[in-house]
């Protein structure tokens, strides 16, 4: 293979960055270029609810700069992700329209939920050390500056993820103009954070006692100096150690952590408070070790392009966990797992059966799965009502992997899989999903329509089932003794439907056991 180059471009709260890598025959991803440029986009969007003109014009000028560097290395591919500063913004369109005619790039506002499985993947690259920390119960905690996400983990499967709106710049310029002291302000923050964090725990860890805290953000890696190790990618420290640390920094003021610990000024900023964040989080999670990555959204990108272009190896299955976070949705809304686990079964078959009919890849397999995870979610707010109920749910629920579109079209197949079905204009209305994506939601809304009918009375009576595809019949064949009846009914009526978008009339067949 010849050498490749790769740039992944990163637009935070706080700072804008480039990394650019390179692919070569057999060698590992090596970073061979970096660029950094601190700007407070965040703190603009957080006073004002959007970037400020002066902020717009720095931000292209430095995105110029990257696109000069991008072509003295010939870069085969780049991309480009913003995050919560044009996520929050109120003229993100505008904006992003501006800076990618100025500049020539392309810009992914990423969701929350897209975020932070970016920078899972980040630490995930370090794959030994990874893997064996969340083998135990363990937490990857993202501090950012206006939220922070905390992902649970146990024996290599992700719990839950949840985002709590307290970040480092916001809870500083919200926090400090009450505080007496900074001896104060250490109080206010852990009063603001332990009453979130005890919901937390209540709601998720439950009886789960956290060995392992993995902290992103926060520019909290400066402080541990000490503890650092070059040639890791990743430091750890014991409970005992951060404290230390702790005692400290948390009570000098900016300009006396920049200078004692040589850090830049504006990258002391976020320091006290996001260690207080730590702190707590060690108190209320229990945690014993934690482990500060030096690892960026940029180096998540580039680990990401790398798997999809077989240039790496997958360290992990990320997959696994979006699937792992929605079943955690859905026993938290008490859905019954075996009807669950038996729909899957059959679904899959049938889209993996249809493949040459319906044209779709492994990401609409994936939102088929989670469309079946979830499609019963609504009883747990009301019996009649279940697909409305089910649809708000789940649009008020991250995902972590899944962007809001993908997020919208699994609400929608949810929603459609007992609610009339409605043309594109009129949807159009009301969301901002293209005909394209309008398509997928009605072919995975049949899918599930007819394949939910098989077990109508959640009994798991269709379970040794096969299908087969001849020209414009799709045959389910079901070896059963029981009696199917009420199956069969439902499954005729949800036909019309299969057939009207693929052109493929489903039969159902009973084999008779004994």
């Amino acid at each position: 293979m010849a050498v490749k180059y790769f740039a992944a471009i990163s637009i935070g709260s706080a700072e804008t960055e480039m990394k650019i890598f390179e692919w070569g025959a057999k060698k590992p991803m090596r970073e061979v270029e970096w660029l950094s440029e601190r700007m407070t986009l965040g703190l603009d969007v957080y006073k004002n609810g959007r970037i400020s003109r002066e902020n717009i014009e720095k931000l292209c000028t430095v995105l110029r700069d990257f696109v000069r560097l991008m072509q003295v290395y010939h870069v085969d591919a780049y991309r480009a992700c913003a995050t919560s500063a044009f996520r929050e913004s109120r003229n993100t369109e505008i904006m992003q329209d501006y800076i990618e005619k100025q500049t020539g790039l392309k810009i992914t506002v990423l969701s929350n939920s897209e975020q932070r499985f970016v920078d899972y993947k980040s630490i995930a690259s370090v794959t030994a050390e990874f893997e064996k920390i969340i083998q135990s119960p363990a937490a990857i905690v993202d501090i950012g500056s206006s939220s922070m996400q905390i992902s649970l983990f146990d024996k290599d499967k992700l719990i839950t993820t949840q985002n709590i709106r307290i970040g480092s710049v916001t809870t500083k310029e919200q926090l400090a103009p009450f505080a007496k002291s900074s001896g104060h302000f250490e109080q206010l923050v852990t009063e603001l954070l332990d009453h979130e964090l005890a919901g937390f725990a209540k709601l998720y860890q439950k009886d789960r006692q956290l060995k392992n805290l993995i902290v992103i953000g926060g520019n909290l890696l400066g402080l541990m100096t000490s503890y650092r190790e070059e040639s890791r990618k990743i430091t750890s420290v014991t409970k005992a150690q951060f404290e230390k640390v702790y005692e400290d920094a948390v009570r000098l003021d900016q300009d006396e952590i920049a200078e004692q610990y040589n850090i830049s000024y504006d990258q002391a900023g976020p320091i006290a408070p996001s260690a207080v964040f730590c702190r707590c989080l060690m108190e209320n999670l229990g945690a014993q070790t934690l482990w500060f990555p030096d690892y960026s959204l940029c180096d998540g990108l580039a680990y990401d392009y790398g798997v999809k272009n077989r240039y790496l190896k997958n360290s992990h299955d990320f997959e696994e966990d979006i699937i792992a976070a929605a079943r955690s949705i859905a026993k938290r809304y008490k859905c019954n797992q075996a009807h669950i686990r038996n729909l899957e079964e059959i679904a899959l078959l049938v889209f993996d059966r249809m493949k040459k009919v319906h044209g779709m890849g492994k990401r609409e397999r994936l939102l088929l799965q989670i469309s079946i995870i979830l499609h019963n979610c609504g009883k747990f707010i009301s019996l009649e009502n279940v697909s409305e109920c089910a649809y708000y749910i789940i649009m008020a629920t991250e995902i972590i992997g899944l962007s809001h579109t993908e997020r919208e079209m699994i609400a929608y197949t949810v929603k459609f899989n007992t609610s009339p079905f409605e043309n594109y204009e009129d949807l159009a209305v009301r969301t901002a999903l293209t005909r394209s994506e309008y398509m997928v939601v009605a072919k995975l809304t049949a899918i599930l329509r007819i394949v939910n009918a098989l077990d109508r009375t959640h009994r798991q009576k269709c379970r040794n089932v096969t299908v087969t595809l001849k020209e414009h019949e799709l045959r389910i064949t079901i070896a059963s003794a029981a009696d199917l009846s009420l199956e069969a009914g439902t499954f005729e009526s949800k036909a019309e439907f299969f057939e009207e978008i693929f052109n493929v009339h489903p039969v159902l067949k009973q084999r008779k056991q004994m």
